[in-house]
C-alpha cells in the first residue's frame, strides 16, 4: 500500500507542478525560471508544515507522511530542474542571473521551510 500512496501523491504533486509551469509561461515572457523558483518556494514551506503534522506532532496518520512528503512535494519540487536550468543560465553567458537564481532559491527556500515550521508549530 505505501507504493500506492506514493505514487498517488506524486500523481498529484506533478500535475499540480504542471499547472504552475503552464500558468508562469504565460505571464513571464522572460529567461527567470519563475514557475521553478515558485513551485521550491512553496514546496518548501508545505513540507515544513507537513512535517510538522505528520513527525512532530503526529496530528496526521503516518501514511500522510508517504503521500504528501514522498509523493506530492516529491513530484511537486523540482531541485533537478532548479540545478540544470543554473547550469543552463551560467552556460548561456548569464553569469550573474544564475548566481542570483541561486542565492534566491536558497534563501527563499530556507525561508519558507522556517515559516511553515513555525507558524504550523504555534497555530496547530
Amino acid at each position: 500500500m505505501a507504493w500506492i500512496a506514493v505514487a498517488c501523491g506524486g500523481a498529484l504533486g506533478a500535475l499540480c507542478r504542471y499547472a504552475i509551469m503552464i500558468y508562469s509561461a504565460s505571464l513571464a515572457a522572460h529567461r527567470f525560471p519563475v514557475a521553478t523558483l515558485s513551485v521550491n518556494i512553496l514546496g518548501s514551506l508545505l513540507i515544513g508544515c507537513v512535517y510538522v503534522l505528520v513527525i512532530e506532532k503526529m496530528a496526521l496518520p503516518d501514511h500522510w507522511r508517504l503521500i504528501l512528503m514522498a509523493g506530492f512535494l516529491g513530484a511537486f519540487t523540482t531541485f533537478s530542474t532548479f540545478a540544470l536550468e543554473a547550469l543552463l543560465l551560467w552556460q548561456n553567458g548569464h553569469s550573474y542571473m544564475a548566481v542570483g537564481y541561486i542565492i534566491t532559491s536558497l534563501v527563499c527556500c530556507l525561508t519558507a521551510v522556517t515559516l511553515g515550521y513555525q507558524l504550523t508549530f504555534r497555530f496547530f
